[in-house]
């Protein structure tokens, strides 16, 4: 059986994992950026983009005869897979329908069109998709309401336990909070603001936030005014992210709304206590009470305390870590994940021997 990954390219590392556990299945994996089948020409990245036929996707499946599509957003490439009658599987990653609202948009006359074909091609693909694949149990439900006559399952992201383990070379303040997230979209971004309140509460306990994007400023000008909060910049992955992890004494995961942070998973496989928002999926990714600590959004009094009782207590700091690590290893390996795939495939008759 041979799978196209239709992804972006920044999605290669961890897709290449799923495919390497796919082998065991004989399953011939082929990952392939689905925006660079165009040239290079202005109307083709602005609006032809959308309606015209690149020669180098039909080079590209002519090449390799896929049985399946495997793509992780509503591309032209993915739109052109239906076409070409090749089984579509949509894997859906975030609340795309609720996401979408929060971008910065431009209002110019070109991007209105591109808006137009995009929604377009959106409902193309999920209407034709196989079978669609939310991230999480709590995605699944979004996405069966906005599609009540498509299959779903959910299938969780994957990580690969022996990549994470203590890795030396960053030095911090402690004791210390670390933060791991994105500020690509503000309604998620906008809930580090009650930091604000723990900052001030704890001059003692130094705050790092690692990650960046377009609100990175106005997350920084509300908290720069705190000895204790650091910007550390975009890490480097994995490996600056691994040190990072192995120094901190907490993670916590501070957001607006999350479906499944890869961010969550990593930390505890370093054996760090997590404190996280209890919105959308994170509460599938970790055990409250037993490998961390959810918290109310908007509860920077909770907040406080859970950090407080964690740093009070080392003892319970170790056990915590220690469930955490056994909790991803048995339940999010790629192993783990590929069989589940596999299975999907199978109750579908989309697998080929």
């Amino acid at each position: 059986m041979r799978i196209i990954f239709a992804l972006d390219k920044s999605r290669f590392f961890d897709i290449n994992e799923l495919g390497v556990e796919l082998k065991k299945y004989k399953i011939e994996y082929f990952l392939v950026n689905d925006l660079d089948i165009y040239d290079r020409s202005f109307w083709s990245n602005k609006i032809l983009k959308w309606i015209k036929k690149p020669k180098k996707f039909f080079d590209v499946v002519n090449k390799i005869k896929p049985d399946l599509v495997f793509t992780e957003r509503t591309s032209h490439f993915a739109s052109l897979a239906i076409d070409k009658k090749i089984p579509l599987i949509i894997f859906v990653r975030g609340d795309i329908w609720k996401e979408d609202k929060w971008e910065i948009k431009n209002n110019s006359s070109s991007n209105k069109i591109q808006e137009k074909f995009k929604e377009k091609v959106e409902e193309k693909c999920f209407n034709n998709a196989k079978i669609i694949l939310p991230i999480c149990n709590y995605l699944n439900e979004i996405t069966k309401d906005k599609y009540t006559n498509k299959k779903t399952e959910r299938m969780y992201q994957g990580i690969n336990p022996e990549g994470w383990y203590v890795q030396e070379g960053m030095k911090l303040k402690h004791p210390c909070v670390g933060l791991l997230q994105a500020a690509n979209l503000w309604g998620k971004a906008q809930e580090m603001l009650i930091l604000k309140k723990v900052l001030k509460k704890m001059p003692n306990v130094t705050f790092y936030w690692a990650g960046d994007g377009p609100h990175r400023e106005k997350i920084n000008n509300e908290l720069k005014e705190y000895e204790n909060f650091k910007w550390l910049g975009p890490l480097q992955y994995p490996d600056k992210v691994r040190e990072y992890l192995s120094e901190i004494d907490i993670y916590a995961l501070i957001s607006g709304l999350d479906m499944s942070p890869h961010t969550i998973l990593e930390a505890q496989l370093m054996k760090k206590p997590v404190i996280a928002t209890n919105i959308g999926g994170i509460p599938e990714l970790m055990k409250n009470n037993e490998t961390g600590f959810l918290v109310e959004k908007g509860n920077s009094n909770e907040l406080i305390e859970k950090i407080s009782f964690l740093l009070e207590n080392k003892e319970k700091m170790n056990e915590m870590g220690i469930a955490g690590r056994k909790f991803v290893e048995e339940n999010f390996s790629w192993e783990k994940i590929a069989n589940e795939f596999v299975n999907i495939l199978k109750r579908e008759k989309l697998f080929k021997e």
